[in-house]
């Protein structure tokens, strides 16, 4: 039986699913599934899939609205307010890794062309892999956490700057005039000018009072988004520079409206599901005949960035006066590449800069280093506690940056509890504690954290729970409970074997996030575990059951 297109789809999104459910299971993202499922099932594999066309087509469609999702996630406002150490961190990172990068790949014997777009594409790192790792690991709104954020915004407005270079230097066709450098330059400067031009007349008077009025329907509004995004991105590379660049504009020119988080949540899972096409698309497409001459370099820049990357990020943290803590835990979200690295290397095949050659190097790289560096991010802490001996040369002798949130240790006097861990749950179970006449008092190694809490006079000292020297100088024997609200399993193990050899005698209790985490809590033989949010829908089903009881015995009067 011919299979048609439709049936083509059905098997890929059918074995896209099972596939992804696997590495869902091995804690993997699923892109990579994807891109398993296109190997497997394209020409280099069953060679089940012939609808090149159509795949391709929403693979096209896909990475606009990629892109059109990050303009629009790049308000004004948000970019004014990137801080100096995470805007430090990115360009430093950037710059490092596509000097050395560049220099690596020259001497593995690469064209320059190849090697200066492998070697930018080693410099971005998956904003939506580690944002959704360090959520699912409570620790985005950590110190390290925001800082990662914060340079990944660089990365992203770097990212849409390279393509908008890039595209400018689109390679002439046959027997057409090769312009000079600074022809290209010149006329880079004069779109740049009239893209600006016109941007900023659509952010002020056209666009708010069309997306006001397509947003009286919630589908409308979708549907303007779509359009609106796949349109600019033909516009984009109809004016010479690229489709992702025109794309990134559309989503830009909306990121200002009122409506943008709403456009947002609408467009995440038309993302997710045409992205699948896109990487799928990319596996079927590798040419396996020269992939082999590419597995020695992949697996030499794989090390440079699971390494390099990192290394620099604490390098210029050190310096800028964090502990190689903080400084460890934000380089790990940058040892790995990102679908916008395969997105930019793709287009400089359609810009006819590179061969297919460079995108097999860099989706090779890409795997490698996805698939290590989540396993990296998730067992982080770990990580630290084997490899901190030889980590204090990326932290000054005085890390003022965050020793500028501490003071002198705890006077000795009798506490009732101390808490460890002042993230939400954490701070507000010290408000209440405080507030009821307890004495409490609250520690925390985030120092902005630290420092909020101090303005609101609350008992707080700066430092880390798990380490030794700090326990040293809270007063651990007067105190009857601690009680951690860490949100990882291994945080709470080294606490507990911290407080242990701190020789601490009183009670002890930990907090658990959902079920799993208190069962792996349990038998570490505690004396009372919090479950949050049980006990708060405990607490509000308590609470309702009296109103209902209440209204029902004044019906009966």
């Amino acid at each position: 039986m011919h299979a048609t297109p439709f049936t083509e789809f059905a098997l890929l999104l059918l074995v896209a699913a099972l596939v992804g459910a696997v590495f869902v299971r091995l804690r993997q993202p699923v892109l990579i599934a994807y891109i398993v499922v296109g190997i497997a099932l394209g020409p280099a594999g069953f060679g089940l899939v012939k609808a090149h066309d159509q795949i391709n087509l929403l693979a096209q469609i896909g990475v606009s609205v990629l892109l059109f999702i990050v303009g629009l996630k790049l308000d004004l406002h948000h970019i004014r307010h990137i801080g100096p150490v995470a805007l430090a961190t990115g360009l430093g990172q950037l710059a490092f890794t596509i000097v050395i990068g560049f220099g690596l790949i020259l001497a593995l014997g690469k064209e320059f062309m190849t090697a200066l777009y492998v070697a930018v594409a080693l410099t971005f790192s998956s904003t939506i892999i580690i944002v959704k790792l360090l959520s699912d690991k409570r620790e985005l709104d950590s110190l390290h956490g925001r800082i990662a954020v914060g340079f990944l915004i660089v990365q992203d407005l770097a990212v849409v700057l390279a393509m908008m270079a890039m595209s400018a230097l689109r390679a002439p066709a046959e027997g057409q005039f090769e312009p000079s450098g600074w022809e290209i330059a010149l006329s880079l400067g004069w779109r740049l000018l009239a893209a600006a031009a016109v941007i900023a007349i659509l952010i002020r008077y056209l666009l708010p009072r069309l997306v006001s009025a397509m947003a009286r329907s919630q589908e409308l509004l979708l549907i303007f988004a779509l359009s609106w995004a796949v349109a600019l991105a033909a516009l984009g590379a109809w004016a010479g520079f690229s489709m992702e660049a025109g794309a990134f504009i559309a989503g830009f020119t909306l990121a200002s409206t009122h409506y943008r988080e709403a456009i947002n949540a609408r467009l995440g899972g038309i993302r997710d599901f045409l992205l699948l096409f896109f990487f799928i698309h990319l596996g079927a497409e590798l040419d396996f005949s020269t992939l082999g001459e590419e597995v020695v370099p992949a697996l030499l820049l794989s090390l440079f960035v699971l390494i390099g990357n990192p290394l620099i990020v604490m390098a210029i943290m050190g310096y800028m006066g964090y502990r190689s803590r903080t400084g460890f835990l934000a380089g790990l979200t940058v040892a790995q590449i990102s679908e916008f690295s395969i997105v930019f290397v793709a287009m400089g095949i359609t810009l006819g800069h590179v061969g297919v050659e460079a995108l097999g190097l860099t989706t090779l790289v890409g795997l490698i280093t996805i698939t290590l560096s989540t396993y990296m991010i998730l067992y982080s802490h770990p990580l630290y506690e084997r490899l901190s001996p030889w980590l204090g040369i990326f932290e000054r002798r005085r890390p003022f940056r965050e020793l500028a949130v501490e003071r002198k240790p705890l006077r000795a006097d009798a506490v009732d509890v101390m808490v460890f861990g002042l993230g939400r749950y954490g701070s507000r179970l010290l408000q209440e504690l405080h507030a009821a006449g307890v004495k409490v008092v609250g520690v925390d190694f985030d120092p902005e954290a630290v420092r909020d809490l101090k303005r609101k006079r609350l008992p707080v000292q700066y430092g880390d729970g798990e380490n030794p020297d700090v326990l040293e100088s809270l007063p651990l024997a007067q105190t009857r409970w601690v009680v951690s609200t860490l949100p990882l399993v291994e945080a709470n193990r080294a606490l507990l074997h911290a407080l242990a050899n701190a020789g601490y005698s009183g009670e002890v209790a930990l907090t658990a996030r959902d079920e799993a985490m208190g069962q792996a809590l349990t038998p570490l033989g505690v004396r009372r575990l919090f479950l949050p949010f049980d006990d708060a829908a405990s607490h509000a089903a308590e609470q309702l059951m009296a109103d209902l009881r209440l209204s029902e015995e004044g019906g009966n009067e």
